[in-house]
């Protein structure tokens, strides 16, 4: 799938600018709006580390700076062993914007899983405005 390529040579990009001096645990991410547009994020950490915002965060708050409300995927890149997921946090924020969000996770040795966003946040905080 092209557009998959496309999504996992972004977060790959990304993941080369992450500013993480403190847990040394780069990380990339590639949003996929329902327009076929892409929002690229890494983590960028701080000192005082709740101050720290992730990838996914990171891409999903440009996308949404530029006026990008409706998502279809996402690609998440680490160099670890097995593909990770989202934290609970980027799994709420996304969630306001796309609750059947089709996430990748991949790491660097091609590995891949696919889940839907629903999945992984089964009893999201959900209210209604």
């Amino acid at each position: 799938m092209k557009m998959l390529k496309e999504l996992l040579d972004s977060a790959r990009k990304a993941r080369e600018q992450a500013y993480c001096p403190y847990s040394r645990f780069p990380v990339g991410a590639a949003l996929l709006t329902s327009d076929n547009e892409i929002f690229a994020g890494c983590n960028v950490e701080n000192l005082s580390f709740g101050l720290t915002v992730c990838a996914e965060r990171t891409a999903l708050f440009s996308a949404v700076a530029a006026g990008k409300r409706q998502f279809s995927g996402m690609v998440l890149l680490t160099d670890t062993p097995e593909p990770v997921t989202p934290c609970g946090a980027c799994r709420q924020a996304l969630y306001e914007f796309s609750p059947n969000l089709w996430i990748v996770t991949a790491n660097l040795h091609g590995q891949q899983r696919v889940y839907r966003l629903c999945q992984l946040l089964p009893d999201a905080f959900l209210a209604k405005i």
